[in-house]
């Protein structure tokens, strides 16, 4: 696997690499990571799984070129000295140009490239985001990068796309985000698998065991959300409690959010949000809060580990997701294996994963539909448990791992006919 992103770096590309592989090595498969060195920090092993650290330049964007000719080289290296028979490139970190996917072809072995979205759907998402008033893209370096270049680097994503064996797309929106864009010819093949989530980290609470319940209450009181109902893991609280999680850019639209919460406080005068991310727009986040008069009611954490968001996930009472662009979303999937309900935008892959049966979906860009939606979910507490345990049932049938790496490994074997 070649993948620009592996813990400590982690991401949504790093998780599912890291996971995928442990699965694929749990299975018996021989798996090789190449990856970006991590400046010295430590990598979290798995039985079976070897992390190959290359080189890159530290350029917004041109690091997929710097990072694919490193990875390119250790590939080669790698395969001299133990067979390699299956390459499986994560697009669109690592930026090859046509004669570069014929040589690992040629030299090395049939490519299975996975599409978890595009350059060109990134800039239209900053693109309509800014339409929809949410923060400047230029005041971060990535996503200026992205505007200025992504039409150019589209280039490297359209090589993958004509010259991999197989492309699998992590949504449908996204295999059809890459037809309209690259127009392939007609015998393009290309999968739809969508990524799972951890489901033994992420988990429903577990009112009957005592440190769950204790690690549950202290979460509920550190944001003031804790009435009797919240402290004992009942639905129908009047103190619920808001998550959402993700990057603080632009097009994650926290934004939005934060003009839907007047709306949801009216209803929910006691309501809690705690947006959880890392990114430039934390400051300008808690200026807007002030002045929407809403400060008292927010909280944004930027560094929690794992444990502290699961708990966070199962404590919560409702996930709120307004991203405008994903190439799947894991952050929805992730409340719902912790038997949370969600609340998401009906646009792009994310209806592909939430309907009615796990949560709500709020019209693009529409704070009061967003808000709307959100006290609806609260206004209905026992319908929102069942949403959130439906929502655990779908993730153990569709969306885990597991069923990730016996995917793949059906497309390994026809990728080698």
């Amino acid at each position: 696997m070649l993948s620009g992103e592996y813990p400590p770096r982690w991401g949504g590309m790093g998780s599912v690499v890291y996971h995928l592989a442990g699965h694929l090595a749990k299975n018996g498969h021989r798996v090789s990571v190449i990856t970006r060195s991590n400046g010295g920090k430590t990598i979290p092993t798995q039985s079976g799984v070897e992390i190959i650290e290359v080189g890159w330049a530290p350029i917004p964007m041109q690091f997929t070129r710097s990072y694919g000719r490193t990875a390119l080289r250790a590939l080669e290296k790698l395969h001299r000295r133990s067979t390699v028979d299956v390459i499986h490139l994560h697009l669109p970190l690592i930026s090859w140009t046509k004669k570069q996917y014929v040589r690992a072809q040629k030299n090395v072995a049939p490519i299975v490239s996975s599409l978890h979205g595009s350059w060109l759907g990134e800039r239209d998402g900053m693109r309509l985001a800014a339409k929809h008033k949410e923060a400047a893209t230029w005041k971060n370096p990535n996503d200026l990068a992205i505007l200025l270049s992504g039409r150019w680097f589209a280039r490297f994503e359209r090589a993958g796309v004509l010259s991999s064996k197989i492309c699998v797309a992590n949504s449908n929106a996204t295999k059809e985000d890459f037809l309209s864009r690259y127009k392939p010819e007609k015998d393009w093949r290309c999968e739809v698998i969508h990524w799972g989530v951890d489901e033994a980290v992420f988990h429903p609470l577990n009112r009957d065991d005592e440190d769950s319940q204790l690690n549950h209450e202290k979460v509920r009181i550190k944001y003031g959300a804790d009435d009797e109902a919240a402290l004992s893991g009942e639905p129908d609280t009047k103190t619920p409690l808001l998550l959402a999680v993700g990057r603080l850019v632009a097009r994650k639209g926290n934004r939005l959010l934060l003009h839907s919460m007047p709306h949801i406080l009216d209803e929910n005068p006691q309501a809690k949000l705690v947006i959880v991310g890392r990114g430039h727009m934390r400051k300008s986040l808690l200026k807007q809060a002030k002045r929407l008069g809403i400060e008292g009611a927010v909280s944004i954490e930027s560094s929690l580990s794992f444990e502290e968001l699961a708990q966070l996930y199962r404590s919560s009472d409702l996930v709120v997701y307004p991203s405008y662009y994903e190439g799947q979303g894991l952050i929805p999937l992730e409340a719902m294996s912790s038997g949370t309900a969600v609340v998401t935008v009906d646009h792009g892959p994310l209806p592909e994963m939430v309907d009615s049966q796990v949560g709500s979906l709020f019209k693009l860009g529409d704070a009061e539909d967003l808000a709307a939606k959100v006290n609806a979910e609260l206004a209905e507490p026992q319908q929102r448990r069942v949403k959130g345990l439906t929502g655990r049932d779908k993730v153990l049938d569709l969306f885990t791992y597991a069923k990730n790496a016996a995917d793949f490994e059906k497309l390994y074997e026809e990728s080698r006919i």
